[in-house]
């Protein structure tokens, strides 16, 4: 400030375009223009302490610690990575998230607990691992059937213009009593109907095979008539070698070639209804949350936001590649999900869904809630949007 006062006390004659500038404003200009450079000394001074002290800055950095229920080798992983990579940068290094895979701190399916009791501050899973405590969970992952029908962008309108987002935190605050705050983040769909060790082509067909499946999606494959087997995808093809099950469920596309089943299997059916808009969450500790200064909770929404769409428009090109790898190098026949099972699927989960609203009432408020926004906005996509199919079918027709 001294060297500022020392400049702003000099002669006339050592700064000449000044004087004749000073001359020409009169006494009123000269006290203005003092005033102006006063404020920019100061500004200046500021800006260069600024600059000088990154220590205390960085010395404030939050680092969060989370744990995803996936292994660092899929895809899904690389949807928490992106999300912190973007959390670094929006944040310009101050607050960082810890990306751990499945079974670092605690194992997969503990994750949401863990984060409820702080012993990770956040969590990258799927409401669907959680049926066991609620079945409401499983229609905040989309639902099976869309729910309703609805693609992303639908159940997206759904969770912020809908209500859904309100319910989501509802749900999780107080009816099942935890202490977090839950954002959608990975949409991990359409996914395949599953891996069969023979073709399908009934329901008939079904029967007695034994296939992984998980919640409510499970229950609705038992009541088809598989026997349905829960487990962790890491174990799918061990279990498929060994001959423990018939047939499995785990994404589709790149997941699943990532995972080996082109391997095991070679019959691979397409599309499914049971995760159309399957969507994956990201779960923070409450107490967590509320220490987080309302830019960095931001930087958290719109990173979340980000990795929802970005990550999305990347893995379908991947899952386009995987698809064609499936078929040219590993031998694998695509084929299309007999209609007649889709449709005893969506009739089934409407039977077991009916049933679960009239015991839950909270199932019943967030299931109200979906069929209420589908019934506006799927009609008018029906009559606004083209079926995919007809432009598909147009350039690039499918080989009979």
């Amino acid at each position: 400030m001294a060297k500022c006062s020392a400049m702003a006390g000099r002669s006339a004659s050592f700064y000449p375009v000044q004087a004749a500038l000073q001359q020409k404003l009169g006494a009123t200009g000269r006290t203005r223009m003092r005033k102006v450079w006063k404020s920019s000394c100061l500004a200046a001074l500021g800006l260069g302490l600024a600059m000088a002290a990154p220590s205390g800055a960085w010395a404030q950095q939050k680092v969060l610690k989370m744990q995803a229920t996936w292994p660092a080798s899929l895809t899904l992983y690389e949807n928490f990575t992106y999300f912190a990579e973007r959390v670094d940068k929006l944040s310009g290094g101050s607050l960082k998230i810890e990306a751990m895979p499945a079974g670092q701190v605690v194992p997969p399916f503990e994750v949401l607990d863990a984060t409820h009791k702080k012993v990770l501050d956040g969590a990258h899973a799927w409401a669907g691992y959680w049926t066991g405590k609620d079945k409401t969970s499983i229609l905040f992952t989309g639902g099976p059937g869309g729910t309703f029908g609805m693609d992303y962008t639908d159940y997206v309108g759904w969770m912020y213009f809908g209500g859904g987002w309100e319910l989501y935190q509802e749900f999780y605050q107080s009816v099942l009593k935890l202490n977090v705050v839950v954002f959608p983040i990975l949409p991990s769909g359409p996914q395949a109907f599953g891996w069969f060790k023979k073709p399908i082509q009934t329901v008939e067909d079904m029967k007695g095979m034994k296939c992984r499946q998980t919640g409510m999606a499970g229950e609705v494959w038992q009541a088809m008539g598989f026997t349905v087997v829960n487990m962790p995808g890491g174990e799918i093809i061990p279990s498929a070698q060994r001959g423990v099950i018939d047939c499995a469920e785990w994404v589709g596309g790149v997941e699943d070639l990532r995972l080996g089943f082109q391997n095991v299997w070679k019959y691979h059916y397409s599309p499914g209804v049971h995760e159309n808009t399957t969507v994956g969450e990201l779960i923070i500790n409450g107490d967590v949350w509320k220490t987080l200064t309302p830019q960095q909770q931001e930087i958290i929404r719109s990173a979340a936001n980000e990795s929802f769409l970005v990550w999305h428009a990347k893995w379908q090109r991947q899952n386009a590649d995987a698809l064609k790898e499936m078929q040219e190098k590993h031998g694998v026949q695509i084929l299309r999900t007999p209609p007649e099972i889709l449709l005893a699927f969506i009739k089934k989960w409407d039977e077991l869904a009916a049933a679960e609203a009239a015991k839950n009432p909270f199932f019943k408020k967030v299931h109200d809630s979906q069929r209420a926004y589908a019934s506006l906005v799927v009609p008018y996509k029906r009559f606004y949007f083209p079926p995919y199919s007809f432009m598909a079918n147009y350039y690039f027709p499918e080989k009979k």
